[in-house]
């Protein structure tokens, strides 16, 4: 074989230094592979990793009366009740018997706030149907004593009746949660975490609201009730960047993701301002559920149910940057809920929406689900 001489050799090495480089997400979405974390008897929503890597997820009292709402999840994947069997005990045969304050009704999200505490969502609507009065709260609970310390309850107005408040996210300073209202009518609300005070803003506004015309799909058809209706949860998956400076959402029935200056939008809500002229579109995620927004990277983590897979954008990269597949595997039931662990791993969890009795009146009540991490490289876990 002839050698090449020093000209052609550096001709050759320019021409692919200067090739263009495939993308940081082509990179990891090449190296990125599913790792099964745990098995559940029942539907499971929300998961969240604390800073001293425990893990925590939630089951929503969508079809079955769950034994358990909320749930620490051991090394070997088992689940306990969280905090306690007492917070845990309401049944819907038990209504009358046990007060929506202090029990978990159909909790929908789990999050731990990096500061010692685990914020419990309960929208406090079985079924997804009749919110129970008293119930939609935001819980605190004391991850050294396991002891619930603040609960923040939720009235008409921040909750009316039709609503299903669905994630929370919190701001730097830990003074602030947003959340998002899925329910018949979108919206989001934002809490003042000492005082109490919540606000609904974005009531009806067109970024909150289901996308009318798309049809939301799943194995490949579109995913409908025996009596025709299709997925219509509003305002869904909700992410905060990196520097908390923007919050993200977007409609499940929807492609299009938006996002507000979070300091405005608190600063307006808490004086009673209107906020709506602060939302701006930010590009297209496609049909999505859960987002997270990577704490180093700045990226977002995109669930996409209909393609069995999770995607991953450059928010760096501006509007037009479309979301690039990270991992796609049959085995993502429809992907739910990221959570983040302090070694950088990432966790959804796989909540078979699609393979529920809502969708096949012929499925178990109590439907079997996962929990996931997403081995991308660059994070192992611990």
């Amino acid at each position: 074989m002839r050698s090449l001489s020093s000209t052609r050799f550096g001709a050759l090495l320019a021409l692919v230094l200067l090739a263009p480089v495939p993308a940081a997400t082509a990179q990891e979405a090449a190296k990125a592979s599913l790792e099964k974390v745990a098995d559940f008897p029942h539907q499971v929503t929300g998961v969240t990793v604390s800073e001293d890597n425990r893990i925590f997820v939630n089951f929503p009292r969508w079809t079955e009366d769950s034994p358990v709402s909320v749930a620490e999840v051991a090394k070997d994947g088992s689940i306990k009740a969280y905090p306690d069997d007492e917070w845990n005990a309401w049944r819907n045969a038990r209504k009358d018997e046990l007060a929506p304050q202090q029990h978990f009704v159909c909790v929908q999200s789990v999050v731990a706030d990096k500061r010692g505490g685990l914020w419990v969502l309960d929208a406090a609507a079985p079924a997804q149907a009749i919110l129970v009065p008293g119930g939609a709260k935001l819980v605190k609970i004391d991850l050294k004593t396991n002891k619930a310390v603040k609960t923040i309850a939720f009235d008409e107005i921040a909750a009316p009746q039709g609503s299903y408040l669905n994630d929370v996210r919190f701001s730097v300073d830990g003074r602030h949660a947003f959340i998002t209202d899925s329910g018949a009518k979108g919206a989001l609300l934002v809490v003042d975490l000492e005082s109490g005070k919540t606000v609904r803003v974005l009531d009806g506004h067109p970024s909150t609201q289901v996308e009318k015309g798309l049809v939301v799909q799943a194995d490949g058809k579109p995913l409908r009730r025996p009596d025709g209706r299709g997925v219509e949860f509003s305002a869904d998956g909700i992410a905060l960047s990196k520097d908390g400076a923007h919050l993200y959402w977007q409609a499940i029935k929807g492609s299009k993701l938006y996002r507000v200056p979070t300091k405005d939008l608190t600063e307006r809500a808490m004086a009673g301002r209107d906020v709506a002229d602060l939302v701006e579109p930010f590009g297209n995620n496609g049909v999505a559920d859960g987002l997270l927004i990577g704490r180093e990277s700045g990226d977002m983590y995109v669930s996409a149910p209909q393609e069995d897979a999770v995607k991953i954008r450059d928010l760096d990269a501006g509007p037009n940057a479309e979301p690039k597949i990270l991992v796609k595997d049959a085995r993502l039931r429809w992907p739910d809920t990221f959570s983040e662990g302090p070694d950088g791993v990432v966790y959804i969890t796989s909540s078979h929406i699609q393979d529920s009795a809502f969708f096949k009146p012929d499925a178990p009540a109590s439907l079997p689900t996962e929990l996931w991490r997403i081995n991308q490289g660059n994070a192992q876990p611990k």
